[in-house]
């Protein structure tokens, strides 16, 4: 078809009829208070809405639709929201010419952030063929082919067409032919950027709401989403809350002032918290967003009042001396406080109890609670023994505390690790109120821990350690479906938080007893209680719950000095930006000791990729072989020479 075939463009009639079709995707076949809040908004815009869910919908996330669309159709998750979009077009069919505009678009973004009406207006008065709300300039190189370059191109989270094109035949047949997307990839390579050039080459005749052109970069929606917000754009890109972290950092694409301007602008941050809480790990959202909040310890600086809050502080004990110090923190808590100490160790009871009797009016109501069973320590004092209290309804709040210190660590160490955890979470009566503070102003905050310890500490890239496996094991027992971080989770790894009873749901969602607490580590299963403490985010998330890390100033500056110092040296025989020097270490893969087949297997990966990727279902098995043949040979070397050493005695 060519140009001259192509019905004139039109602009969109004064009583013009709009159809949106949204599509929308939700692992738990939930939806979103985002969403809702989306759709209400473009009621006004448009004579009918159809939401089209791919995967499943529960009831309850159909009851949250029905009242802002017109209809509702659940389809089978395949083919991305491209395949969506084609089957919602399939289902109106001939339908299709009562409208005067289609808008395809997705719940990828969060809006409105502006007022929808003003972009509506000011399209509507464009003679065009179709237009979308961003777009994307050419580039030469393409990121996920390394080869040809991007052709420039509407975003396709939001594509309005008009009449004059979606009743042409060229669009019939680019629905009809429309190829197979299994992958993410293929929705971009083979629709998003293809589209566009498509069908302006057939010639109809594009526009964009807020060009590329008027903006520093060549991805506005991603790098300058503040310049679009001040311009009138009403829709916000999800991605730039959840992209890996390294890459947003090289941009200096800073979530926390996104974030500030959203709120300034007046959309409800929270429904972008919640959101993200549920489908982001955790430590992505906590860097992102910049969520770490350095408190002064000195003067109260929260404009919120915590006195309200029902607090119930859990304290476990091994010993009295410890324990003392804990204790008389509880009265530098606003308000009274409810407070359990538990114990395995029924011999300091009385003493424990004589503890908390000298907080006086402090504590509104205190127990001494003796736990049947070492298994778990704190984690199944807390689960087991205080479920009642976390379960009953009656706390805003809980602050979990205990009195242990790392045993094989030396005294330095040990004492910076109980000085850390403490002084963090409850530094003085002004700290305390400041860090309460943040569940009055925040509803959805769920969890608030410090940041894992640096000092003394070989955590960073080792915080799941052997505990992943189980941890996801354990994590889709629970029900938790929050993606889980990927190195080092952020978690209460010194086994001390704050957090709201509501975010302990799915933890609480097991009836544990204390043999499930267990040590099996002699079995090489990792132990429960350091798994749990690794999901306690991602727990509170699967509520819509999200988490906040906390440090004092005199922390924050020796944390941040330290891995300061620590980067610089890594990073000193690496070239490039921090993101291309995390890529090349990922690209070579396990050091293990630095030995010569370590050496030989990451040149091969790093300069001969291919060649791995295609020998690698041979070798992953033979490797796997090799090793167990050495495992077996060192253990018979061993069990050899015990025998030799039996025989001299």
């Amino acid at each position: 078809m060519t140009g001259a075939e192509v019905e004139r463009a039109v602009v969109f009639p004064a009583a013009g009829r709009r159809l949106v079709v949204y599509v929308v995707y939700d692992r738990r076949g939930g939806v979103d208070e985002y969403v809702v809040h989306a759709l209400a908004g473009l009621r006004e815009h448009a004579a009918r809405i159809l939401v089209v869910v791919n995967g499943r919908l529960t009831p309850e996330g159909r009851a949250r639709l029905e009242p802002v669309s017109d209809e509702v159709l659940v389809r089978e998750n395949v083919g991305f929201d491209i395949w969506a979009h084609k089957e919602a077009l399939d289902h109106v069919g001939a339908g299709l010419s009562e409208f005067d505009e289609v808008v395809l678009t997705n719940d990828t973004w969060f809006g409105p952030v502006r007022p929808y009406g003003p972009v509506f207006e000011r399209m509507d008065a464009q003679d065009i063929d179709f237009w979308g709300m961003t777009d994307h300039a050419a580039e030469e190189w393409h990121p996920f082919t390394g080869s040809a370059g991007v052709p420039y191109h509407l975003q396709s989270f939001w594509i309005a067409v008009r009449r004059s094109m979606f009743t042409s035949e060229r669009w019939a047949r680019y629905w009809r032919d429309l190829p197979e997307m299994p992958s993410y990839f293929d929705a971009v390579l083979k629709h998003e950027t293809v589209f566009t050039e498509t069908f302006v080459r057939n010639g109809f005749r594009p526009a964009v709401a807020f060009a590329s052109d008027d903006y520093p970069t060549d991805h506005p929606a991603l790098f300058n989403p503040t310049l679009l917000m001040r311009d009138g754009c009403p829709l916000l890109k999800r991605r730039p809350f959840f992209h890996w972290p390294p890459f947003l950092d090289r941009h200096a694409v800073i979530g926390r002032a996104i974030i500030d301007d959203v709120e300034a602008h007046g959309y409800p941050v929270a429904l972008i918290l919640d959101n993200l809480a549920r489908t982001v790990p955790a430590k992505v959202v906590n860097t992102n967003l910049a969520m770490l909040d350095v408190l002064p310890h000195t003067a109260v600086v929260a404009s919120e009042d915590p006195t309200a809050l029902r607090v119930l502080v859990v304290i476990h004990a091994t010993a009295l001396a410890p324990t003392a110090g804990l204790v008389d923190r509880l009265s530098w808590f606003p308000g009274p406080v409810d407070a359990v100490i538990t114990t395995s160790d029924a011999t300091i009871a009385p003493g424990l109890r004589e503890l908390l009797d000298a907080q006086g009016d402090r504590v509104r109501m205190g127990e001494v609670r003796v736990i049947p069973s070492e298994n778990g320590r704190d984690m199944s004092a807390f689960l087991i023994g205080c479920r009642a209290e976390l379960e009953s309804g009656r706390y805003d709040v809980f602050v979990k505390l205990h009195d242990r210190v790392p045993v094989r660590r030396g005294r330095s160490v040990s004492d910076y690790f109980r000085r850390y955890m403490r002084d963090n979470l409850l530094a003085s009566p002004e700290y305390v109120a400041n860090v309460l503070a943040l569940f009055v102003r925040e509803p959805g905050l769920g969890v608030v821990l410090p940041p894992p310890i640096q000092t003394g500490y070989a955590i960073t890239g080792e915080g799941w350690s052997w505990y992943r496996g189980r941890g996801h094991d354990v994590a889709e027992d629970l029900g938790i479906r929050v993606p889980l971080d990927g190195v080092t989770p952020l978690a209460p790894l010194g086994g001390m938080w704050i957090g709201r009873p509501e975010g302990l749901r799915p933890l609480l969602s097991k009836a544990w007893t204390y043999d499930d607490f267990r040590d099996t580590s002699h079995k090489r299963v990792p132990d429960i209680r350091r798994v749990l403490e690794r999901l306690v985010t991602a727990a509170a998330g699967e509520e819509g719950l999200h988490a906040r890390t906390v440090l004092t100033a005199e922390h924050a500056s020796l944390t941040h000095l330290s891995i300061e110092y620590k980067i610089d040296q890594l990073a000193v025989n690496l070239p490039g930006y921090p993101v291309d020097q995390i890529q090349f270490l990922h690209r070579a893969g396990w050091w293990g000791i630095g030995g010569a087949v370590a050496f030989f297997r990451m040149y091969m990966k790093t300069n001969h990729s291919k060649v791995v990727r295609r020998f690698d279902p041979v070798m992953h098995p033979v490797g796997r072989g090799a090793r167990a043949v050495l495992r077996g040979a060192r253990a018979g070397v061993a069990t050899g020479r015990r025998l030799v050493k039996g025989g001299r005695r």
